[in-house]
């Protein structure tokens, strides 16, 4: 099936077996894109959400991991971390920015990274998650094995981009986005176990799935 169609980025690409040490990443946004670019979840295609409207630019390439779903058991994590009640997951597979000193052009790819950290980022009452990992292999992040080894500007600048880029000058926001720490490689782990049980637990086992659909 996989040399007569292409795999939908969400549900056809694996996470890796080597889960969440390592996993796979799908590129939405990369550092020089003035464009926001999503995946449209029902085609699998890019699709533009939105011309980028100010000057605030993604400062790191910037995806999701294949068959997570950030539903309950990460709200319930986001709970549990935060001692705030009523949080629900966003419903959407989990952000991830990836740190490479690798100038990457394009979205639409895959590639596979090492989780350090992330940001616990919460969009109104919604549990956001931004894992943080470095490319496999690079030469400048590559050995990195948690976000405190990572230096304080980069960690502040994502920050300030995802506090700041659904910002619009004289309007009040809809819903306030606020990070309320950032997290280790540990806890990122237990992020993205909990966001691939959600994505089962919603969606079913797809590999078996897919291995009982070629069976008969």
């Amino acid at each position: 099936m996989s040399l007569l169609f292409k795999p939908h980025p969400w549900h056809g690409i694996p996470i890796g077996d080597k889960m969440p040490k390592s996993v796979t990443s799908y590129v939405e946004i990369v550092p020089t894109d003035t464009i926001k670019y999503e995946l449209d979840k029902t085609t699998g295609y890019l699709k533009i959400d939105r011309p980028q409207r100010y000057s605030n630019i993604c400062p790191a390439v910037y995806g999701f991991i294949p068959q997570t779903y950030c539903m309950e058991k990460t709200a319930d994590y986001c709970v549990q971390q935060t001692g705030r009640p009523g949080i629900k997951g966003d419903g959407d597979p989990l952000d991830i920015c990836i740190l490479t000193e690798k100038t990457i052009t394009t979205g639409g790819i895959i590639l596979e990274v090492i989780p350090i950290g992330g940001m616990r980022m919460l969009d109104g009452d919604e549990a956001d998650d931004k894992i943080v990992a470095v490319l496999k292999g690079d030469i400048t992040f590559g050995d990195m094995k948690d976000i405190t080894q990572c230096p304080d500007p980069i960690i502040d600048r994502l920050q300030h981009y995802f506090l700041t880029y659904k910002e619009i000058p004289q309007k009040q926001n809809k819903a306030k986005v606020e990070i309320t720490d950032i997290y280790g490689r540990d806890s990122a782990y237990e992020v993205i176990r909990r966001s691939h049980e959600d994505y089962n637990m919603h969606f079913g086992d797809i590999e078996e799935l897919l291995t009982s659909a070629l069976r008969g």
